[in-house]
């Protein structure tokens, strides 16, 4: 035991637990098998007494590591927030008594569990060291947008208000994005009658007028390196200069383009100039200014027209968008009610199948467009035929028979497509494929399609952000929208999803807020979401590493790099510490400071695991601590009950379960292994992206280990678990408990 670290153990009797379990054994477990050198009781140890006498023993005593006993990790995390210790939480509260029955049977049982949480957190705060900051940067409140959409401008009007400098980066010439285009946008105020102003003008004279806002117009990025808190730009621009700045964070706003309905030939977009897309019809409108709209053929005054929806959407007909944009049928509505407006009784049709108004405007603006005689005809459109007039053939879903229409114009419901950069992953996965004529082929045909590049990043995994499916822009469009795989880098508006102007403005400002966060915390030296605060990083041991890649191969957020030895470079405001390098590590060089292959490793092997004779199994759970813990403790606090020969250990992330802890386990006699992580795949829920799958991927593996070790393979599963399986996620500890009844204890137990 070091001399510069002294450790003690506090156990809080209160809640029950005291009433439940024997206190005096535990703080004798505590210092006997645990080694504290100092421990106390406490009847609520999360009130002000009970927190002072911590706080006394840190200043009095020179305790540098504290292991705290009694309600869950995720409780009292306010009341118990030493940061200038090391610190541990064994959770006797939801973990034992709350799953367990108050029974005259099941007190030993209850009591051994209690028993073993403490061996587990005295072994896991023994095993951790105080994180401390790199020190590698300084606050950098800079902000870059990329993008002078209504996104790109709400996102720094936002942040500018909040008192962080901005500077918007914008390819055209000029500000306001589609956007300038629009005659009107759709009502986000009630009564939600009819269309409103778009705001777009003010907007752009707000940002032109703010001091904190700086505006590249005809401008590109040739360069992005660096990390959260210190990214460098080189900021190109059309004359050919070239600047360079410094952020601290960056917000990706650069919308979207329409899908090209060309090759759609049925509709005969391109042989007919009165056949237009939506996004056409609103210059139209503009153009107008406030009189009747014209055929773009002949610019005649246009009295019949027909809006045909989902052009091109929800297919899976190859060139076509697998997805519907959600919005088309609000802008055919707004754009029926243009024509109503300017060009008075002009017939107005909208062709659908399956109409959605979704947000505020919804059926109120719908019923306000049959209000004004806009036609609405359940219908598939089978063709536009031109001509001096356009013939609408279709097929009524109503009446269930053919029919047409004649039209003066055709307007096409066509889809949005995010604007973003080629993804960064696409090539990467062309790594498995062993034929290098193949590999090459594929590469070459994947570029050909892929388009420019946005940020021109300087990572290791490619120069822009990951893409979700569709080209959107990957985030965890449940718990962490905004983010992307690229810590410091947000993206906001019609990049992550379709969305109208009101959505892109609330997007932007909430991106605006994660940036400014971003930025603040890289400048502290502490991680951004899930993790924010904490001040590890990883680091590894130089002599003992092979060079293998499976670190900065496996990272989710490009967090690795390699030098021109090509050993693994940590940048650590990259990082995320969700430790999936760690879990990647086969020779366990990897670690955090405060989570490691050893804080885990120790709290397996300080578990009493009973000999044979005893007929008392131990169950290892490594539960992920964003949902499957949280499911637990759930789970006890609806007294659902959960078999007593199960020790569940929190790890930050699935990926991080190194195989080690997996093989150690089962040689130190543990008799099943259930790990629960989160949802993986394209609906994935796992809070760092990838590292259920990466885990998913080297547990399939584990086969092999096990038939070594000559055991069944059912002795070791992993599950994914929601934050809502609350009665699922203890019956598949249960479960195994079964599974274990019937194989029989571990051999390894004699």
């Amino acid at each position: 035991m070091a001399e510069d670290k002294k450790f003690a153990g506090y156990i809080c009797t209160g809640c029950g637990i005291g009433e439940r379990l024997d206190a005096g054994q535990l703080e004798t477990t505590a210092t006997r098998d645990g080694k504290m050198q100092i421990c106390k009781q406490h009847e609520l140890l999360c009130g002000e007494e009970g927190v002072q006498m911590i706080r006394d023993d840190i200043a009095n005593e020179g305790v540098t590591h504290i292991m705290i006993a009694g309600c869950s990790r995720r409780a009292k995390v306010e009341a118990f927030n030493f940061t200038d210790v090391a610190m541990s939480r064994a959770n006797l509260r939801e973990g034992v008594i709350w799953v367990r029955p108050d029974t005259d049977e099941n007190r030993e049982t209850t009591q051994e569990m209690a028993d073993d949480y403490i061996r587990m957190g005295c072994a896991e705060v023994k095993a951790m060291t105080l994180p401390s900051k790199s020190g590698e940067q300084d606050l950098n409140k800079n902000i870059m947008v990329v993008g002078g959409g209504v996104t790109g401008m709400t996102a720094a009007l936002e942040s500018a208000a909040a008192g962080y400098p901005v500077t918007i980066i914008e390819k055209s010439g000029a500000l306001g994005g589609h956007v300038t285009n629009y005659y009107k946008s759709i009502p986000t105020r009630a009564p939600y009658s009819a269309p409103q102003d778009t705001g777009v003008a003010e907007m752009i004279a707000a940002v032109e007028a703010s001091t904190q806002i700086t505006v590249h117009l005809n401008s590109t990025l040739t360069k992005t390196e660096g990390a959260p808190g210190r990214f460098k730009a080189h900021i190109a621009t059309e004359s050919g200069g070239t600047t360079e700045a410094d952020f601290g964070a960056i917000i990706q706003a650069t919308g979207f383009n329409l899908y090209d309905p060309s090759e759609l030939t049925q509709f005969n977009y391109s042989n007919s100039q009165d056949v237009i897309t939506n996004g056409e019809f609103e210059k139209l409108a503009k153009e107008a200014n406030g009189g009747p709209i014209k055929r773009p053929s002949d610019g005649r005054e246009v009295s019949a027209v027909s809006f045909i929806q989902n052009v091109g959407q929800c297919s899976e007909d190859e060139g076509q968008l697998k997805y519907h944009s959600g919005i088309g049928d609000l802008i055919a509505i707004k754009q029926a009610m243009y024509l109503k407006e300017l060009n008075g009784d002009c017939d107005a049709t909208i062709f659908f199948n399956n109409l959605r108004t979704p947000g505020a405007p919804g059926e109120d603006f719908y019923r306000a467009a049959q209000e004004q005689m806009i036609t609405f005809s359940k219908s598939d459109v089978a063709e536009v035929i031109p001509g001096e007039t356009l013939e609408v053939k279709f097929k009524d879903l109503i009446l269930n028979e053919d029919a047409s229409m004649e039209a003066d114009l055709v307007v096409l419901d066509v889809g949005m497509m995010p604007n973003t950069g080629p993804d960064p992953y696409a090539l990467l996965e062309l790594e498995d494929i062993e034929d290098k004529e193949e590999r090459e082929a594929k590469k070459e045909a994947i570029i050909a399609v892929a388009p420019p590049s946005i940020l021109n990043l300087d990572y290791r995994q490619g120069t822009d952000l990951p893409h979700l499916s569709n080209s959107f822009t990957d985030s965890h469009f449940i718990c962490f929208p905004y983010e992307t795989r690229r810590t410091g880098i947000y993206a906001a508006g019609p990049v992550r999803r379709p969305m109208d102007i009101r959505q892109a403005a609330d997007d932007a400002a909430g991106a605006a807020m994660k940036a400014i966060q971003a930025a603040e915390n890289a400048g502290q030296g502490s991680a951004a979401h899930p993790r924010v605060g904490d001040l590890s990083y990883p680091s590894f041991r130089k002599e003992g590493c092979t060079q293998c890649k499976r670190c900065t191969v496996e990272c989710p957020f490009g967090a690795i790099n390699e030098d021109e030895d090509t050993y693994p470079v940590f940048n650590e405001s990259r990082c995320r510490r969700c430790g999936t390098c760690m879990g990647a590590c086969p020779v366990r060089v990897i670690s955090f400071e405060n989570y490691s292959v050893e804080t885990v490793g120790q709290q397996i092997k300080n578990v009493e695991v009973p000999e044979e004779w005893d007929e008392k199994p131990r169950i290892l759970v490594l539960a992920c601590e964003n949902d499957a813990y949280p499911a637990l403790d759930q789970a006890a606090m609806n007294g659902v009950e959960i078999n007593p020969w199960a020790r569940v250990i929190p790890v930050r992330c699935l990926g991080s379960v190194s195989l080690s802890w997996v093989t150690d386990a089962l040689n130190n006699g543990y008799d099943g292994i259930v790990m629960m992580g989160c949802q993986k795949g394209d609906d994935y829920q796992c809070h760092f992206v990838r590292g259920s799958a990466m885990a998913a991927e080297r547990m399939s593996k584990v086969g092999d280990t096990l038939e070594t070790l000559n055991l069944e393979p059912e002795r070791v599963v992993v599950h994914e678990v929601a934050i809502t399986d609350v009665e699922r996620a203890p019956k598949l500890i249960n479960d195994m408990a079964e599974t274990v009844e019937k194989i029989g204890l571990s051999p390894f137990k004699f």
